[in-house]
């Protein structure tokens, strides 16, 4: 198994060398900025000079790009091609000579239309070059209507000396200044902040007697109420608006509410939605957005419950954006009861709701993990005539996939194609996700094949869910395939996508093939986070590879990445397997100090570490500690579980509930949770539970390569458990095994147990791999000499027919009839009374398994001096 050819590269060092920052060249021509003047400019008219300071924002010299063309059709022959010229001009190309064959043939209106598109473009230098060769012409010598375009287009791009100028020279080129120029260039200030400049303006062009308009008024409430004006001010505006007979629209209104929820004026804000609905103005969502950003600041929501209420009684049915803006409101602070208030307070007034409503509550209810609830307002939603859309699917497939509902979103995307509803991406790649994270490989798989069918390439992160959904079933080829095709298609890898892919080969301690990820990702110049080098320990540990763990450990603090609670319950995880006790209890302590309370998997480290070394008393005081948690309900429950107190049915549920709750963490997370909760039970003597545990995983679909079965072979693959975990499965296995000889049932040709995946398979050194080595002795003592390493394979122990039927014909059956059909017995032992203890010699012997106390000894010097 290879990664694609195109990405296959050796390097000699498992980690990748640091990635150094590049400089891409630019793919434009960058000028210096252009600063200017910071002068007082005059505004002339009538007799009259107005100064005022201009604030002008520098500005990049932006060419034409001659590549850039307008859209066919959407103008008059000749103004398409003038456009398209002026587009193609060099700096310093003459505009004359684009317009000569234009003369006498275009108008001011197709010269406008030539403004608004450059404007559209923000290309001010090149229609200031136009207005100004058009100001020295008598043929098109420009309008009123193209100074007010040229006014605004200079405004936006903050040129507030040009702007002036150009509104300076309206009256000596014979134009005569209107509403629309004047308030082109209120606008301008305005927009930049100079509101007192824009109010001079205002009074000027009364003076000048130029009545503003509702336009003009807008524009100056704006640039005010954005500006900070006080709000007594303000309603002067307002009312000297009505007092010139300009009548305030929607825009004048909704400009006050924003002045209000900026100020928190909650009174004010009430005050002037009243007068608006009075005189006849339609509130738009942007009106109800104002309205719940003032009182939800005041934390007075309520009121606009309140004021949609006076709607109602008024005859003044609100429109449906607007409860969904309150809606919205508390659905992000959470509060459930005020929402369903509101939303039963709509249908009161006959209001329907539509799919944004709905989409709004389901969400919400999805936060809360009330997943009950959402069924049965979704199933509400489809009663009524609401029709769901894309939209809404996509928020059911988010709460049930990060709720662990991984089989009902599925079920939602063929819900989807019945009701003839188009996914989205957003759609598919929130189902690859929920795959992904509930290893439904198969069903990531079809929906991959369906994307191909509607000829929509996957995205990358579609294909990470794929990738991690293959990972998650031990499905190495394929997590593979999908990771090259998701290249070869076009879809740029993320560091997701080959965390994912290391993750993958980590849980099986394909450490082999983690390294060669790791060097793609450092040629292609993709950094390691967190996540990678926690995938990395995990392989190494699995792989039997302590030092380099440890190593990888020290790699990721000298390259300052920081790490995470995953990355210390990791590095714990190699000590514990290592059977290093003290390393174990300081790196314990560690955890502790840096404020995080160490995971129940952490404890469970610690326990099967103390049980293996005979430290009972240590022991206890842990189980007691987990029992005594009043943070995590967790740590209780699995603490008394471990002693037993769960073990009758009606209690039992309390266990299932936490495995319920933890399946919505994904698979990758629950692998490792069984792990370690497995491994603690095996090693503290209490094998029936450990195997109960195990059941409970693989009904949940973890390790679901576990046992195969078929005429010819019946195997079992633990590669990818801890040592307690592959006992108890083992343990299963053989007396199932030995239950079916006894019942007459035929036996496969070859029993087979897997140990081992990937490269190492081809490996002499396989067989001293922890776990390979661990099902080894485990089969030797339970079925001497049966089963053996083949030479055509290191990472398989295999029996053939004819020794395993000689084995199981060996076994005498006991007269207790509750193990008679049974070669390994699985009972739970009584935990040592409290005192019981063992001497220091003991304690550092690291003796469990037929470990040597000089192999502990020397994995030991190995950690600590790859520490240094």
């Amino acid at each position: 198994m290879t990664l694609s050819p195109t990405l296959s590269i050796s390097r000699p060092s498992p980690l990748p060398a640091p990635i150094p920052k590049l400089n891409p060249k630019p793919h434009h021509l960058s000028f210096p900025p252009k600063t200017p003047d910071s002068s007082s400019r005059f505004l002339s008219g009538h007799g009259e000079r107005l100064s005022f300071s201009v604030r002008a924002k520098p500005k990049d010299l932006i060419l034409g790009n001659p590549s850039v063309t307008v859209e066919k059709g959407k103008y008059s022959y000749d103004v398409e091609t003038l456009i398209n010229k002026l587009s193609s001009l060099p700096p310093r190309g003459s505009i004359a000579r684009c317009l000569d064959i234009f003369k006498n043939k275009l108008s001011l209106n197709d010269f406008a239309l030539v403004f608004k598109e450059f404007a559209a473009r923000g290309d001010w230098q090149r229609s200031l070059r136009l207005f100004k060769y058009m100001q020295r012409q008598i043929w098109c010598k420009p309008s009123e209507h193209i100074y007010t375009i040229m006014i605004s287009l200079l405004g936006r791009e903050g040129l507030l000396d040009k702007c002036a100028e150009i509104f300076d020279e309206m009256p000596s080129q014979g134009v005569i200044r209107s509403v629309f120029s004047y308030t082109a260039l209120i606008n301008a200030y305005g927009r930049n902040g100079q509101f007192e400049m824009s109010l001079q303006l205002l009074d000027r062009m009364k003076k000048d007697k130029v009545s503003p308009n509702i336009l003009t008024y807008n524009t100056v409430l704006n640039a005010c109420a954005r500006g900070g004006l006080d709000w007594e001010r303000l309603l002067g505006l307002f009312a000297e608006l009505r007092h010139d007979g300009v009548q305030p629209d929607l825009v004048t209104y909704n400009t006050l509410l924003s002045a209000c929820a900026g100020r928190g004026l909650g009174d004010e804000a009430e005050m002037v939605f009243r007068t608006m609905n009075e005189g006849g103005i339609v509130p738009d969502i942007t009106t109800y957005s104002y309205l719940v950003e003032t009182f939800g600041k005041l934390d007075k929501l309520e009121k606009v419950s309140e004021l949609l209420k006076e709607m109602e009684s008024g005859g003044n049915l609100p429109d449906i954006t607007s409860y969904n803006v309150l809606l919205e409101a508390y659905a992000q602070l959470g509060s459930i009861q005020e929402a369903m208030g509101v939303f039963r307070q709509m249908q009161e007034a006959g209001c329907m709701a539509n799919a944004a409503t709905y989409s709004i509550l389901l969400n919400l209810y999805g936060m809360l993990s009330r997943y009950d609830d959402v069924r049965e307002l979704f199933l509400e939603m489809k009663v009524s005539n609401a029709e769901p859309d894309a939209a809404t699917y996509n928020i059911l497939i988010q709460v049930f996939g990060e709720g662990g509902y991984f089989r009902e979103v599925v079920t939602l995307f063929h819900d989807m194609v019945e009701e003839n509803i188009e996914p989205n991406m957003e759609t598919y790649e929130g189902l690859i996700y929920a795959c992904g994270k509930g290893g439904l490989h198969e069903d990531a798989k079809n929906i991959l094949l369906h994307m191909n069918e509607k000829g929509i390439v996957p995205s990358s992160k579609a294909y990470t869910g794929a990738i991690e959904a293959y990972g998650q079933a031990a499905l190495y080829d394929e997590a593979l395939v999908a990771f090259n095709t998701m290249n070869e298609v076009g879809s740029r890898s993320s560091v997701e996508s080959f965390n994912s892919l290391i993750h993958a080969y980590a849980r099986g301690g394909l450490y082999k093939e983690t390294e060669q990820v790791l060097s793609i990702m450092g040629e292609v110049g993709i950094a390691l986070n967190a996540s990678s080098f926690n995938g990395m320990i995990e392989a190494f540990r699995q792989g039997g590879q302590f030092e380099e763990a440890i190593k990888t450990y020290v790699e990721m603090e000298k390259r300052r990445c920081d790490p995470d609670e995953c990355t210390l319950e990791a590095v714990l995880s190699v000590y514990s397997v290592a059977g290093l006790v003290n390393e174990c209890e300081e790196h314990f302590e560690e955890i502790k100090a840096s404020g995080i309370l160490p995971s129940v998997m952490c404890y469970c480290m610690m326990l099967a570490v103390y049980a293996k070394t005979d430290r009972w008393d240590d022991a206890n005081k842990l189980l007691n500690e987990m029992l005594t948690n009043r943070v995590s309900n967790i740590h209780q429950v699995m603490g008394q579980m471990i002693k037993g107190d769960y073990d009758d049915e009606s209690n039992w549920q309390m266990v299932e509930y936490v495995f319920d709750k933890l399946k919505s963490e994904g698979c990758g997370l629950g692998m490792r949770f069984y792990n370690t909760l497995i491994e603690a039970l095996w090693w503290l003597g209490q094998k029936q539970r450990a195997v109960r545990v195990l059941s409970e995983a693989t009904q949940r679909g973890l390790f679901p390569e576990l046992l195969r079965k078929n005429k010819l072979v019946w195997s079992i693959d633990v590669h990818r458990m801890w040592e307690g975990g592959a006992y108890a499965a083992m343990s299963v296995w053989l007396n199932n095994m030995y239950e079916m000889f006894l019942n007459g049932d035929d036996l496969p040709y070859v029993a087979t147990v897997v140990v081992v995946r990937g490269k190492m398979e081809k490996s002499s050194t396989t067989q001293d791999l922890p776990v390979a080595k661990a099902a080894y002795s485990f089969l030797q003592d339970n079925m001497s000499g049966a089963f053996n390493f083949p030479k055509w394979n290191n990472g398989r122990i295999i029996c053939q027919r004819s020794q395993l039927k000689k084995m199981l014909s060996s076994i005498e059956p006991s007269t207790d009839g509750s193990s008679s059909k049974s070669i390994c017995i699985l009972s739970n032992s009584p935990f040592p009374p409290p005192g019981t203890k063992t001497s220091p010699t003991d304690v550092d012997s690291g003796r469990y398994n037929g470990t040597s106390s000089d192999a502990t000894s020397r994995t030991r010097t190995e950690l600590l001096t790859s520490t240094v």
